[in-house]
């Protein structure tokens, strides 16, 4: 094969194009890239065919360059590649490793559905959960989420986070259903006072079992900050008895995070309606759903909220 670039000027002269141009052609052929390829490829090749796909290598040569100066083009995310397309050059583009990240990052996101949560547990990773006074719990998190992903059809009890304010149950709540995600796992997490509001406001609309619907079946459930609010009786017999029961039948990961331990979230909470009337045996009955579904764990430490690590 002739020197390519005599063969090139040969042809450029051809096809009266301005110097300009043929200049900048010139120093696109003179691209390493676009050497190699040809090299490579030079038996699929002639000069006539490398003359023909000018304009896609420079095309190739400046959308690489445009991405190396970081400016901006006409497909972000995506790199130009070089390939044969009946015996001329062109120009396909594939998504880059930055978009790959990017779209991996965002189809874990999309596994978590998070409701009436605060914004940090979008990100939250076990890797970053202060152990402080908090291993036992962080261990049995790292635990559940590899024993589930190893084994999703075999039940496996979740964890019942209880401590003060701002300990971190919410945040570990997030780190696991971030891990989950990892592993191509769905959570849904939820604010349950929130809740029981959005539950009261459907009545009118006829959402509410639909919603009910949707919470009672998702593979993993995590009902934060439970005993927060004045529960009714039918917040808690018709909307958490019935999600709890299903979960509870059909052997569903259930987590939960409370101010209250679960002695306290029994009496003080399950037990008097915002009425003020005692029902022990509908309390205990919810009470047996929340202990089959979860192990309690203690959680400590100081208020985050109120003081930076």
């Amino acid at each position: 094969m002739k020197d390519v670039g005599e063969q090139l000027a040969e042809q450029l002269k051809k096809r009266n194009w301005t110097k300009n141009y043929q200049q900048l052609i010139r120093d696109a052929f003179e691209d390493k890239e676009v050497r190699a390829f040809i090299r490579n490829n030079q038996t699929e090749l002639t000069q006539e065919d490398i003359a023909k796909s000018a304009s896609k290598v420079y095309e190739f040569v400046s959308v690489k360059n445009k991405i190396k100066r970081g400016e901006e083009t006409l497909a972000p995310g995506y790199d130009p590649q070089l390939t044969l397309n009946n015996h001329l050059i062109d120009v396909t583009y594939v998504p880059s490793e930055a978009l790959m990240v990017q779209k991996k990052r965002q189809a874990v996101h999309n596994r978590v559905r998070s409701i009436n949560m605060p914004k940090n547990i979008r990100d939250a990773e076990l890797a970053d959960y202060d152990l402080e006074g908090r291993e036992l719990a962080a261990e049995a998190a790292g635990r559940f989420i590899e024993e589930y992903t190893s084994s999703p059809k075999k039940f496996h009890r979740a964890m019942y986070l209880q401590g003060s304010f701002g300990v971190g149950k919410t945040y570990l709540l997030g780190a696991i259903a971030n891990g989950l995600a990892e592993e191509g796992v769905a959570s849904t997490l939820l604010h349950f006072p929130s809740f029981a509001v959005e539950m009261k406001n459907s009545i009118g609309n006829n959402g509410t079992m639909k919603m009910v619907d949707e919470v009672k079946r998702t593979p993993v459930l995590m009902l934060d900050d439970i005993g927060a609010d004045q529960l009714s009786s039918w917040i808690r017999d018709d909307i958490l008895g019935v999600i709890l029961q299903y979960r509870m039948q059909e052997e569903l990961p259930t987590f939960f995070s409370s101010n209250l331990d679960m002695v306290q979230l029994e009496k003080q909470y399950l037990t008097t309606n915002n009425r003020g009337e005692a029902e022990p045996l509908k309390a205990k009955r919810i009470m047996e759903r929340i202990r089959f579904l979860a192990e309690e764990f203690r959680i400590v430490g100081r208020n985050r909220r109120q003081f930076k690590k």
